[in-house]
């Protein structure tokens, strides 16, 4: 992927911390974050953002589902649901790097503790990520 693939997805993830003040159980983070509200809304905007690296993010889904779930269920010929599993599953590694939620995981978070996942996942070097 691009390192501006990976940013636009950081980029959603810390538009959607800045309006948390709480999270009741920071093991569910990931889902409020990725899987609440639509990464891209729209089949022109999807194809766009997925760009030349349309097979690579097939193949990468592909791999997650079948690894995750036992079977693929991402309907392939819609852009905007590629483009928004890919944002699910990019948020799960993205989430990897934020210490504070791995050191609070079977907790709530607070607004501070939001913060300071905010601050850990913007400073990712996007070239680390797969």
């Amino acid at each position: 992927m691009t390192t501006s693939q990976n940013r636009a997805i950081i980029d959603h993830m810390l538009s959607t911390l800045e309006t948390m003040t709480e999270c009741d159980h920071a093991s569910d983070l990931h889902h409020y974050l990725c899987n609440e509200d639509y990464f891209i809304v729209g089949t022109f905007r999807a194809r766009q953002w997925i760009g030349d690296e349309a097979f690579s993010i097939i193949d990468k889904i592909k791999e997650y589902e079948e690894s995750n779930f036992g079977a693929v269920t991402t309907d392939f010929s819609d852009p905007e649901k590629v483009a928004n599993m890919y944002c699910y599953m990019k948020g799960e590694e993205i989430l990897q790097h934020a210490n504070t939620l791995q050191g609070k995981w079977d907790g709530a978070l607070n607004r501070q503790d939001l913060q300071a996942i905010a601050e850990e996942i913007d400073v990712i070097p996007l070239h680390t990520l797969t």
